[in-house]
């Protein structure tokens, strides 16, 4: 891929700090992966956003599998989330759980196709392709992801000493 060479072939400049002929090249293969990681999502029939629901169902902690809580975790609004879970139940891959709570929520939980499902999970894919990186790279990774994901939460990329836990 160009923007892996383009990458590779800079180096840092004198303090060690990435300058902007190396983060454009970072920010285009982060396109590229972000497109194939999503279209690798519709594998079985299922939309990118019924994996995650899938995951989330079958990690969960007892008592958090609801629909609110699936959006909550996504940061998305209850709607879409609700369809998601209909069209996932409609497929059989999960179920409203026999025992349910007091109050609106429902519990919900996958059924044995859910769980079969999740053994061909797309996610698999990434966790093989990261397994090779060091702890150094991993954390490296984790920092850089994290700013572009708080992008969706404050539209705005996280920047030094703001923003940050």
């Amino acid at each position: 891929m160009l923007a892996c060479r383009r990458i590779a072939a800079s180096r840092p400049n004198r303090a060690g700090l990435l300058t902007s002929h190396r983060i454009d090249p970072l920010a285009e293969l982060l396109e590229i992966a972000s497109r194939i990681l999503y279209s690798r999502g519709y594998r079985h029939d299922l939309y990118p956003a019924q994996w995650v629901a899938l995951r989330f169902l079958s990690d969960g902690k007892p008592g958090r599998r609801t629909a609110t809580d699936l959006a909550r975790y996504q940061g998305l609004a209850n709607g879409p989330v609700s369809r998601t879970v209909r069209t996932l139940i409609g497929k059989g891959l999960i179920r409203k759980s026999k025992e349910q709570p007091r109050g609106r929520a429902e519990w919900l939980e996958l059924t044995e196709a859910g769980r079969a499902l999740l053994a061909d999970d797309p996610l698999e894919d990434v966790r093989k392709a990261l397994s090779g990186l060091t702890g150094e790279q991993i954390e490296a990774m984790a920092i850089g992801l994290e700013a572009v994901a708080r992008l969706g939460d404050t539209g705005r990329p996280l920047t030094k000493g703001r923003d940050r836990p």
